[in-house]
Formats: C-alpha cells, structure tokens, sequence
C-alpha cells in the first residue's frame, strides 16, 4: 500500500472510531457502580466529535491537494466544498425534524465547511498556530457565552438558534473550526511522513498531560473558565495521538504488523470512509427505537449500541467491497461534480 494510501486509511479508521464513540455516547446505558463502563461512556462523551471534527478537516486537506495544496483550479475546490456543505447543512435540518433524542451534528458539520471554504489554501504553519490559539482560548469564552446567554429577553430569542451553532450550543463553531484547520495543517505537513507522526505524538502527549494539569488546578481553584479550555485541549490532544497512533500502524510499523493493522481495521476504515451514510443511517435507527420506560421517552439500550457498531461494520465493509463509495457520498459527489 502507497503512504498516500495507507494515511487516507488511517484517517477513515480514525473517523469510524469517532462515530462509535458517538454510538455509545447516543445510547449506552448509564452503568451506575461498573467503574469500567462508566469511564468508557464518560470517553466517548466529547471526544469522538472532537476526533470528527479534526479528520474532517484532514478530509479538506486531501481534496484540496494533500502536501502540496492546488494552484489551479481553486475555485472549482471552493465550490465544491460549499455544495456540499449545504447539503450536509440540509441533511442535518432534515433529520432534526424527525426529533431524533440525540443532537444531530450535520447543520453545524455543514456550516462549519462554510466558514473553512476561505482557509483552505492557507499556509499550514498559519493555520496550525491559529488554531491551537483558538483551541486554548475560545472553550472559556463558550463557557462564559453560554452563562451570559442562558436566558435571552423575549426580543432576541430569535438569536437563540446561531448563537447556539456559533457559541453556546453542543458543538460551537468557535471550536470545530479551528480543529478543522488543526486537521488541515497537518496533512498539509505530510501526514506520511516520519517527521510528522513523531510531532503528532510528541505533541499529543504533551497537551493531554498540559490539559490534565491545567483542569486539575482548574477544580481546585474553582475556575470555569481555565477548566472547559484545558478539558478541550485535552480531548483535542487526544484525538491527534489517535491519528499519530493509527498513522504509526498502518503506515510506518514493520512491514508484518502494519500488514496485520490493516486488515484488523479495515472494516472501521470502510465505516470512516462513508461517515455520512453510516451517521444518517444511525440517527434513523435512534429515532425508530424511541421508547417509553417509567414514563420517559429513552432509545437507551447495550442491546442498540452493540448492534449500531456490529451493523455498520458489517454494512460498510459489504458495500465497500461490492459497491464502493457510501450512498450518499456518492449523491454528494455527484451533486457537488466531484469525481
């Protein structure tokens, strides 16, 4: 396998880790006393959209050029990413209407491709400095929007939708944005190559131990605001080793065990690299499995979370081998003209 071929699958693993995490985040079960489950279910929490948003932004990188970003044609790259942004933006509008239990993240996955369309052919070294800038700063600001925004006079709440995408809702755009320049950098350093994935790794373990620091002096001070910015530079941290990790294994191991890597991940590859599909196809099934128990609507369920992760692998690696692009990566693709 080419090193090109064996980063873009280490990115689609990456990315079908992130939508497992969301599986379990969506509907595993509190375990109250099984310590075990509990700090998986507390992982899978905020780091796998985190981990989302940093190969989305990977994803940018690749179809805008890879190491050496496009010289021609740029506009046509720009258009492109802009079609497809609102169709993902109608996607996501779609299935909120069907008032799935969860908070359906494709409206603000489509409007943050928006506000990346200007960035994409920046320098990587701008893009990378900016954006760890904002990765430390903006979670506090969030976290201060959201206390001052918390109730809104009856003359502004139709505010309420854009500042939720842009500041005070699940998944702000003061966030996601700069992991996606994070993500775009990066593999506009060559994620292929040695250099890289030792930064990657270096840098990793640093923010993971910087960010464990910084939130453990933040408890104990009491401090908010220093707490959700080392708590995002944590998870961020976290999600670059993941990808340093699996860019190690199938791309730089010993020939024997990237070859063993591979063909384990291969299924969570072909999950990542139909991410649109598998993630419609699981709000889908969310919203079907709703359900009274005690009075209280829950789609809460192992039995569900099991068979989501079980159902798409076996549903991607099928289709990838019989078919090849995800469904609606195709509908996209030909939407936006890109082969």
């Amino acid at each position: 396998m080419r090193a090109t071929q064996s980063r873009v699958q280490a990115v689609d693993i990456a990315r079908g880790l992130a939508l497992f995490g969301m599986f379990i985040a969506h509907v595993a079960p509190a375990a109250d006393g099984i310590p075990v489950v509990e700090q998986l279910v507390a992982f899978s929490d905020e780091r796998p959209r985190i981990l989302f948003a940093l190969v989305a932004g990977m994803g940018l990188g690749f179809i805008s050029g890879g190491v050496t970003p496009l010289t021609a044609d740029r506009g046509r790259v720009r258009g492109q990413v802009a079609i497809r942004a609102v169709l993902i933006f109608a996607l996501g509008a779609l299935l909120i209407s069907l008032q799935p239990l969860v908070i359906v993240i494709l409206e603000v996955y489509g409007l943050a491709f928006l506000l990346m369309i200007p960035l994409i052919f920046v320098r990587a070294e701008i893009l990378l400095v900016v954006g760890c800038v904002l990765v430390a700063v903006m979670p506090a600001f969030t976290w201060a929007a959201t206390a001052a925004f918390r109730v809104l006079p009856p003359d502004a709440q139709g505010w309420r939708i854009p500042l939720d995408w842009l500041l005070t809702g699940a998944y702000p755009l003061v966030i996601w944005v700069p992991v996606m320049m994070i993500g775009l950098a990066l593999v506009r350093l060559d994620l292929a190559a040695v250099r890289t994935v030792v930064w990657m790794s270096a840098a990793g373990v640093v923010g993971i131990v910087t960010g464990l620091i910084a939130w453990q002096l933040a408890g104990n001070a009491g401090d908010p605001l220093l707490a959700e910015s080392a708590f995002t530079v944590m998870n961020v941290s976290v999600a670059v080793a993941i990808v340093a990790a699996l860019l190690a294994l199938t791309g730089l191991a010993p020939t024997g065990a990237r070859r063993v890597a591979r063909a384990v991940f291969w299924p969570v590859a072909a999950v990542g690299a139909m991410p649109l599909t598998i993630y419609t196809a699981h709000i889908l099934v969310l919203v079907v499995s709703k359900r009274q128990e005690a009075g209280v609507t829950t789609d809460d369920s192992w039995g569900l979370t099991i068979g989501l992760i079980v159902g798409s692998l076996l549903f991607a690696s099928l289709w990838r081998r019989l078919v090849g692009r995800g469904p609606l990566e195709w509908v996209v693709a030909k939407a936006s003209m890109r082969g």
